[in-house]
């Protein structure tokens, strides 16, 4: 095989594993998920116990059977940059089929008892609802 062959069918075969790769990531555009991103500042956010609970009460939020995923998280050591906003404490991230499993999350009682148990530790909330296009 030539050098210009190989690189021809190199270059070939690096995009159709590209391409088979990227065709893998893309959501089913048939059914449509509701996205609910939830951001908690922290009264006292100097405390890692506070820290601690918090994050542990959004955790025992994945008993509810509505929710398709979570994910907890805390702002990642990224680059600054002014379009990153790492000024929360703990987010959660959670995936639902469509609003109606939203609305069973949100009238669940182990919702409701998070929100009464942990509401103490936070100072500010806020909440990013969105469906897919």
């Amino acid at each position: 095989m030539s050098h210009s062959s190989r690189r021809a069918f190199l270059t070939a075969a690096t995009s159709l594993v590209i391409f088979g790769a990227a065709r893998k990531r893309v959501p089913n555009t048939e059914k449509k998920i509701l996205v609910h991103h939830v951001f908690f500042w922290l009264k006292n956010p100097a405390s890692k116990e506070d820290l601690a609970k918090l994050a542990e009460g959004v955790r025992s939020l994945n008993k509810i059977e509505a929710i398709r995923m979570i994910h907890v998280g805390f702002p990642a050591d990224t680059e600054k940059r002014s379009v990153v906003d790492a000024s929360y404490s703990v987010s959660e991230l959670i995936f639902f089929d469509d609003v109606s499993g939203q609305n069973t999350y949100q009238n669940h009682p182990i919702h409701k008892k998070f929100v009464e148990n942990y509401s103490s530790l936070w100072e500010k909330v806020i909440v990013y609802d969105s469906m897919d296009i």
